[in-house]
């Protein structure tokens, strides 16, 4: 009977260990970029990856300082530096809600969205909103705020609701 359990567990042993370097193979294979895909500078955020895996866009919000047609750049000064966003093909751009174009981006304008940040340093933007907040960004923004207080509101009563426990002698 011994016997036969030490078999069983080393068996199993034996198929957790044969399994295990596959699927450390198939994780590496999925996080690293495929050696044909495009240059670093044109690789979209999905074939581009940064040292921990997937990349995430960044928000931005200020107003536009200087705009660079030819290579497709704009600048916003911010307090202590200014960051260069690079608009490209896959950029989505729009203006009081409607599509826009690389022609619409012009200084001294409001503009927030979100970029990525490429393995070379650039910025490449994302998202462009040009102009202020429209009427459903407004609402949206607003309904987010009071769905986060009306969530801060529920978990401050719970928290002091429930029952602390002290020694009674």
């Amino acid at each position: 009977m011994e016997h036969k359990n030490f078999l069983n567990i080393a068996a199993f042993f034996a198929i957790v260990i044969a399994c295990f370097p596959l699927h450390t193979q198939a994780a590496g294979k999925e996080a690293s970029p495929l050696p044909d895909a495009s240059s670093s500078a044109d690789a979209s955020p999905a074939t581009g990856t940064t040292g921990g895996g997937k990349m995430r866009a960044t928000a931005f919000k200020g107003m536009i300082a200087a705009v660079d047609d030819k290579a497709k750049t704009f600048t916003i000064a911010g307090k202590e530096n200014s960051r260069v966003l690079k608009i490209t093909d896959k950029t989505i751009i729009t203006k009081s809600g409607q599509p826009a174009t690389m022609k619409e981006v012009v200084a001294n304008e409001e503009v927030r969205g979100s970029y990525y940040k490429m393995p070379d340093g650039s910025m490449e933007a994302r998202i462009v909103k040009l102009g202020p907040l429209t009427e459903v960004e407004k609402a949206e923004k607003e309904a987010r705020r009071v769905k986060r207080e009306e969530k801060k509101a529920a978990m401050s009563p719970a928290a002091s609701a429930s029952p602390s426990v002290s020694p009674s002698t």
